[in-house]
């Protein structure tokens, strides 16, 4: 699949640290509870792609889910896309960011939580930066499916 933003390996290499181009690039993972992100709990604000700056979710989407990872039950419009993820022996929905190909994490759904879309988007701190300003026009999310 291709992204609007179309950089090459080493370009992304020369912006992202280490553990950044291992995640966002490589599908890596960071530990669960040592993220920023994971007990960050503004009341507004917008959480951006670590690589490219595009708005992923709202402050207002973002829940305590208790897994280690930020957890977020809805994406802003269109930010996301969707892969089945075959590895390690199981079937996962790999998310992605819909301008860059970064990889956020993965997403769950019918976990019970309370929330408006009983999904959870369970995405590594490192993927994410967090802006105080709402740029972003609310909504439900029309995630990509690829």
């Amino acid at each position: 699949m291709t992204y609007p933003d179309q950089r090459t390996e080493d370009e992304w290499r020369a912006i992202l640290n280490p553990t950044q181009f291992r995640i966002l690039r490589e599908k890596g993972t960071e530990a669960p509870g040592t993220g920023e992100f994971d007990k960050h709990y503004p009341k507004e604000g917008v959480y951006t792609c670590a690589a490219c700056d595009a708005p992923l979710y709202k402050a207002t989407h973002k829940f305590n889910s208790g897994c280690g990872w930020p957890a977020y039950f809805d994406s802003v419009p269109g930010a996301v896309t969707r892969h089945e993820d075959r590895s390690f022996g199981t079937v996962r929905t790999e998310i992605v960011c819909s301008n860059c190909g970064g990889h956020l994490g993965h997403v769950f759904k019918g976990e019970g939580f309370s929330t408006p879309t009983d999904e959870r988007h369970c995405v590594n701190s490192i993927s994410l930066k967090f802006s105080p300003e709402d740029k972003v026009v609310e909504g439900s999310s029309k995630d990509t499916k690829a």
